[in-house]
């Protein structure tokens, strides 16, 4: 790990005043940690977001539930308020990693980091969430640019994450077993904004599939998800699976959380 100077604020403007330089924030820590102890990573300034209470919390009312940056997933996980509102998010907070994992990582570290495998971006997607951020807010559609890369701009502090209440919704996954990480996972929900699917795993970063979506708007059913065939395009290939294999599972993966929500 290389040398870096810690700071701890206790509010969002000593958060914001302390990240100067090469600063990174650092949230629940379980990616950013083990990536400097690796030298994967390279900070000068370490600002810890543990000691802002105003970022942790979540607010439940009649057309959406906010979660606070630093909240950890346990804590999303456990809530009888978010398993009431959107069961499909509590139960993916639920399967995130193991219980360490889920009583240290946030769901705003998690966003900012835009792991191509991560759990939370498929939610944010396949909800249409919308990022509160210390200067702006920002529609999940336009928040995940690429591999680790998001339209955060240097400095900008995660504040909380907004989810609309959907009439129906559920996430399922393929993860990989030792990691607990999606080689392919699936949030499917249907609103009042019609059909959303989004896929975490099979991209450089999380994305939504127009063509379940389509399929889906017309059929919403576990048939019609798995009858789509998912272009090969851009997916990811790896020793875990070739780019055919996890386009294939999109389709398994969408049926399966199809008939989830169904379930309900």
């Amino acid at each position: 790990m290389y040398a870096f100077n810690y700071q701890r604020p206790a509010d969002r403007a000593g958060a914001a005043g302390a990240y100067k330089g090469e600063a990174r924030y650092l949230a629940g820590g379980q990616s950013l940690i083990q990536a400097m102890k690796l030298r994967l990573s390279n900070s000068d300034v370490l600002v810890d977001l543990g000691g802002i209470a105003d970022l942790k919390g979540i607010k439940v009312d009649a057309t959406s539930v906010t979660i606070g940056a630093t909240t950890t997933h346990a804590t999303v996980a456990a809530s009888a308020d978010v398993q009431r509102a959107i069961p499909a998010l509590a139960e993916l907070a639920g399967g995130i990693g193991d219980q360490m994992v889920r009583n240290m990582g946030t769901i705003g570290g998690s966003v900012a980091n835009s792991d191509p495998a991560a759990c939370y971006p498929s939610a944010l997607l396949g909800l249409g969430a919308t990022v509160h951020t210390n200067k702006r807010t920002i529609a999940a559609d336009q928040f995940f640019t690429g591999l680790f890369q998001t339209a955060l701009q240097p400095g900008e502090l995660i504040t909380a994450v907004s989810f609309p209440i959907p009439q129906k919704a559920a996430y399922v996954k393929f993860k990989q077993p030792a990691s607990r990480f999606a080689l392919v996972g699936v949030f499917v929900s249907q609103g009042a904004g019609g059909v959303r699917v989004a896929v975490t795993g099979a991209k450089g970063c999380a994305f939504r599939c127009a063509e379940l979506e389509a399929a889906l708007g017309k059929s919403f059913t576990a048939d019609a998800a798995k009858a789509v065939k998912v272009p090969t395009t851009d997916i990811n290939s790896d020793m875990h699976g070739s780019a055919a294999y996890r386009a294939s599972m999109i389709s398994v993966m969408a049926s399966r959380a199809v008939a989830a929500a169904l379930a309900r």
